[in-house]
């Protein structure tokens, strides 16, 4: 489908969406739940004013910022004894791709086996520590809500939850305009044909759920090893993570702090010309990483019911930062500065709407700003701190 078409074909899907009342829900068919979603995007912050040079409006303050169509995908689940199958793509204005695509089977032992594009387990939840529509720094460097291609087994025990994961590769590349980012979750990408890619993966995750009558914590571990497949005259790489992470909830108060340490360990002779750095790929758009580092997060939330009002369930406003924490001496050098991000905003819910609202600073985070550049989890060189504000309108059906 060509691009223009496919703009269009969105366009009239929120339209339509933005029109229907928020009880609209998914339907059966049978044993299989149809369902999606519609989001909208507004965002405004410290961008570059393409205005002068014809190229129109951009994210920029001085244009205003700039209203576009996020994502529209379709959900499918399927649930027929101990059978079960999910599966959701995404479209986006530029590019599409599978997020989630696996088939499994629950066992009368109160254990799971999924077998195919499933969520890695690594880390506190599906979602990492955060709660806004930025995430953390986790997610950009692949260490949360990452989906590849492979086998997980989930059992509880108690208050004992385990999971183990092997990964023949991640969930590959879809339809856009890179050669090997067309894909929801940040993975080590090839984007030059010479370079890199992931297989073999191997996870472990255990949480463990202590109880009393004012609070519940989840203490977690998450260990992950996986080879780096070469493409061209480097030698084969491998990469190695852990985590140790908490969530703890106090009524409707989470906190949930995580720290994390990875290495990518690459030739200096690949594609970047250091073993320094790693290409990381996500929504058709690559960037350099940090090849070693420690990542430190820390969300606080506070759900808020609100059963005076008849258009609002509920508001959860939250504050979250996070870090990615470079060794300067010995991973890139004098020239390098932490990746450090910062998130204050508010998820606001009623039926099947949900709306973020998200005012995002970072000096390292190539979603927040580009007045100082790209590639800002690598070397960080400017060390600019800039700013996104950040609205996203999302229909759930």
């Amino acid at each position: 489908m060509k691009k223009g078409n496919l703009r269009v074909l969105l366009a009239l899907m929120a339209t339509l969406l933005l029109l229907v009342p928020s009880s609209v829900l998914a339907f059966q068919v049978g044993d299989l739940s149809v369902g999606g979603a519609m989001r909208a995007n507004y965002t405004i912050g410290d961008y570059y004013d393409g205005t002068d040079d014809g190229k129109g409006p951009t994210r920029d303050e001085k244009d205003g910022g700039t209203f576009t169509l996020d994502t529209f995908r379709i959900n499918l689940d399927y649930e027929h004894n101990n059978w079960l199958a999910k599966v959701e793509y995404r479209f986006y204005e530029d590019y599409n791709m599978l997020h989630t695509g696996w088939i499994g089977y629950n066992f009368s032992d109160d254990s799971q086996i999924q077998v195919g594009v499933n969520r890695v387990p690594f880390g506190p939840g599906a979602w990492g520590v955060s709660q806004s529509w930025m995430f953390d720094q986790h997610y950009y460097v692949g260490l949360s809500d990452d989906m590849d291609l492979g086998v997980k087994y989930s059992k509880s025990v108690n208050n004992l939850a385990l999971d183990f994961a092997y990964y023949a590769a991640s969930e590959g590349d879809w339809y856009g305009d890179s050669e090997d980012a067309a894909r929801y979750s940040y993975d080590v990408v090839d984007e030059s044909g010479d370079g890199y890619e992931e297989e073999h993966q191997f996870n472990a995750r255990a949480i463990y759920t202590l109880e009393n009558d004012n609070f519940t914590t989840d203490l977690g571990v998450s260990l992950q090893y996986g080879m780096l497949d070469s493409n061209g005259q480097q030698d084969d790489g491998d990469h190695y993570a852990g985590s140790v992470h908490a969530t703890t909830f106090i009524g409707n108060l989470t906190i949930a702090p995580q720290l994390t340490y990875y290495k990518y360990d690459v030739d200096n002779e690949q594609p970047l010309g250091t073993d320094k750095l790693v290409r990381f790929g996500a929504y058709d758009y690559t960037t350099a990483v940090a090849a070693e580092a420690y990542v430190a997060a820390l969300s606080v939330s506070y759900k808020v019911e609100t059963p005076q009002f008849d258009w609002l369930d509920y508001v959860l406003p939250y504050v979250e930062y996070s870090s990615i924490i470079k060794e300067e001496d010995k991973i890139l050098g004098d020239n390098v500065n932490d990746s450090d991000m910062f998130i204050v905003g508010a998820a606001w819910a009623n039926g099947g709407w949900y709306i973020y609202t998200d005012l995002a600073m970072s000096n390292g985070n190539d979603f927040v700003g580009t007045e100082s550049g790209w590639e800002r989890m690598g070397r960080n060189s400017d060390d600019e701190w800039e700013y996104r504000g950040n609205i996203n309108f999302g229909y759930y059906f």
